[in-house]
Parts: C-alpha cells; sequence; structure tokens
C-alpha cells in the first residue's frame, strides 16, 4: 500500500499535483497573485457580475433581513421567502413549471440524477461530459453508457438497443450544452429528436450556456427554441451568475420527487437566504437590457480571439511540462491563463483554457492575442471551438 508521500512524488513525477494558490486581491478581471498584477483570463465570471454593485448590495440586503445563514435543511426550517422567490423565477426563465436550488451544481448532480434513474435503468453520457454527471452517474447505480464526443449515430445506436432489450426501462441522456474544457456546442436538436424517438429523458447541463446564450441569457436550448423538450435544464450560479449555487428545472412532478429523494438536497444545509436574495437580482439582470450588452460585449471579446459561440478557448499543448511552462509564461508577461491537466481532460491533451468576460477591456483581449500568438510562433497549437 503506497503512502500519501508517494502518491503525491507520483503526481509530482507526473506534472499532475496541484497546489492552491491564492489571491490578494478581490477575484475580478483583473488580480493580484503573490504581489504581480494579472489579466485574470482564468474566471468562469462571463458576464463580470461578481463585483456587479447592484448584487453586491442585495446580498448585504439579504443578510439584514434574513441573517447570515439559513440554520437548517430545506425541509425542516431551512426554506426562507429568497429560496422559493428565486426558484419561481428560475422556472419562469426556463419556461417549466418548478425548479428546485442547490448548494451547487455539483450538489445538483448528485443529487438529481440517482433520483431519477436507479439499478434497473439506463444512463447515456457523453464522453466529455463534466465530473459531476460522470461522478453522479456511477452513484445512481444504473447502466451507464458512454458515447463519443457529440457523436449522434452512436447514440442513436445505444438508444435502439437499450430500448428493444429493456423497452420499460427508464433512459437519461446527459449532457453539457456549452463543453467546459472545450468551448464547443453539443448537437443539441438532433439529441432531443432522438430522445424523443426512444422515449428518454434529456438532463442538458447548462453551466457554460447560463447568461451567455440566448435571447435572456438562459442558455443553448433557448436559442434554439427548445426548451419546452427538455426534460431536465440543470445548472449552476457560479459561473456567469456571480455567486454560487445549483438549479434544475422541470415539470413540477419531478421537482416535488427530487424534493423527495435527492439526497443533496434533503441532507444539506439549505444555501443562506441572503445567496439566494442576491441570486434573484443576478438573474434578472442577466434577463435585463443590461444583461443583453453585457452578452454583446463579451461576443465582442469573444470574436476577438476566436469564433467561438463560447467564451471558453482552449489551447491545446499536449504534455502536461507544455501547458505548465505556457502558463507560467503568459503570467510572467501579465495574464493569468490556467494549465489544464488530467483528469481533467484526457491524457495528451493538456492545454491553456482562455476564459473571456464582458469586464475584460477589448486592449485586454487584444494584447492576450498578441501573446498567445507568441506562443504558437515557439509551437503552440491553437484549436478553438467549432461553429454550431
Amino acid at each position: 500500500m503506497s503512502t500519501p508521500a508517494e502518491e503525491l512524488l507520483k503526481l509530482r513525477t507526473e506534472g499532475l499535483l496541484r497546489h492552491l494558490q491564492p489571491l490578494d486581491s478581490p477575484s475580478g478581471p483583473q488580480v493580484i497573485r503573490a504581489g504581480k498584477t494579472l489579466w485574470n483570463f482564468a474566471s468562469n465570471d462571463y458576464l463580470g457580475l461578481a463585483r456587479h454593485p447592484e448584487i453586491e448590495d442585495a446580498m448585504v440586503e439579504g443578510v439584514r433581513r434574513y441573517g447570515a445563514g439559513s440554520t437548517s435543511s430545506r425541509l425542516v426550517c431551512g426554506t426562507l421567502p429568497p429560496h422559493r422567490l428565486l426558484e419561481e423565477e428560475l422556472a419562469a426563465a426556463k419556461l417549466t413549471q418548478a425548479a428546485l436550488v442547490f448548494s451547487s451544481g455539483f450538489a445538483t448532480s448528485l443529487g438529481c440524477i440517482p433520483a431519477i434513474v436507479g439499478k434497473s435503468d439506463f444512463i447515456l453520457l457523453d464522453k466529455l461530459s463534466h465530473a459531476c454527471l460522470v461522478d453522479a452517474a456511477r452513484l445512481s447505480g444504473a447502466t451507464l453508457r458512454v458515447f463519443p464526443h457529440n457523436n449522434l449515430h452512436k447514440l442513436e445506436s445505444l438508444l435502439s438497443n437499450i430500448r428493444t432489450k429493456a423497452p420499460h426501462a427508464r433512459i437519461l441522456v446527459a449532457t453539457e450544452s456549452v463543453f467546459s474544457m472545450d468551448g464547443d456546442l453539443c448537437p443539441l436538436r438532433g439529441i432531443i429528436e432522438l430522445t424523443e424517438a426512444y422515449d428518454a429523458m434529456l438532463l442538458l447541463d447548462e453551466a457554460h450556456g447560463f447568461g451567455v446564450l440566448g435571447e435572456s441569457g438562459m442558455g443553448l436550448a433557448e436559442r434554439e427554441g427548445l426548451q419546452h423538450r427538455v426534460t431536465f435544464q440543470m445548472g449552476t450560479l457560479s459561473k456567469a451568475a456571480g455567486l454560487s449555487g445549483g438549479y434544475i428545472a422541470a415539470s413540477s412532478e419531478w421537482i416535488d420527487l427530487l424534493v423527495n429523494r435527492a439526497r443533496s438536497f434533503i441532507y444539506s444545509t439549505a444555501p443562506p437566504p441572503a445567496l439566494a436574495h442576491a441570486a434573484i437580482t443576478s438573474l434578472r439582470l442577466i434577463r435585463s437590457q443590461e444583461g443583453k450588452n453585457l452578452r454583446a460585449k463579451l461576443r465582442e471579446n469573444i470574436a476577438t480571439i476566436s469564433d467561438s459561440h463560447a467564451p471558453i478557448i482552449p489551447i491545446i499543448l499536449g504534455t502536461n511540462e507544455a501547458a505548465l511552462a505556457a502558463s507560467t509564461a503568459l503570467a510572467e508577461t501579465g495574464f493569468l491563463v490556467p494549465a489544464i491537466r488530467f483528469p481533467t481532460v484526457p491524457r495528451g491533451t493538456a492545454r491553456l483554457r482562455i476564459s473571456l468576460s464582458a469586464a475584460h477591456p477589448l486592449t485586454a483581449v487584444q494584447a492576450l492575442k498578441q501573446a498567445v500568438g507568441g506562443l504558437c510562433d515557439q509551437g503552440a497549437a491553437i484549436s478553438e471551438s467549432p461553429m454550431s
């Protein structure tokens, strides 16, 4: 049996050892780390709302009105007015009958998927799905099948075989709308047509689409006019919303069942009411004209460096050492761009992950593009998200 020290040494040897690197400033478009000011291209704060004065004021107001904590789980005495109002407004925004809020996106997935499917059921998962979907699928006890990334032909083959062998089983297809490490989009309409044809359900994780895509920022399903055909619309409040937490939007019956079966909901203290109060303000901002303006600014920043629809730009470098060296080189020139390595991405695809925000001034994005161009001159290959 290996010791922790031996395992840590192995991680270090493979270029996979991680360390916490605290900031010396609040997180924003610029940050201070180890005394150095850096343009922050690591954050998922796509609209720059984490420091929005209205949201900050709402958080403070929420503490004064409802206290610092919820004191209990939602089913005991932890449900306060902001929780209910946030869920009502999320449901209205997502065009569903109801919604349920969790403490994080990970907790949402971990609670919901095992409540939706079990041992006699099946989950079909895109190969590049986020770890929260993978872990939840395994936890459910359902039979797990993984299909190649965005491969509709293989997905249909799996659906056909399963439905033939198990005509009455629940089948849940789970995928992301915007993939977190590549920034590409799922072929949503095709996936929906297949789930409907084979009487399957779809769980769409809009974590990186929420706030970014769609007329009112409600994600890829809204952009494509398909919200009413998605069984479960899942997402997070910790990215474009600028806060933390997760949600799932679905029919009233499904939400009622999740209230009774989702263990990460039942057995967790409710999110602070002040957080829910602030999230209501964030949601309203995202759906407002100001939100539209921020999305337009974000699209301008994206177009400066990529032809992607999403604010996630990967630079595939291959080896862990190359990714770490490139991240260090960019930091030396004033840019915080993280190196992403296995197990977050497959082995051999270590990369830089650029996250763009509406809060970035155009000059900073242009300067980053020039710096990245310097890396390309040294042999790096930019892998931009395909148009979808």
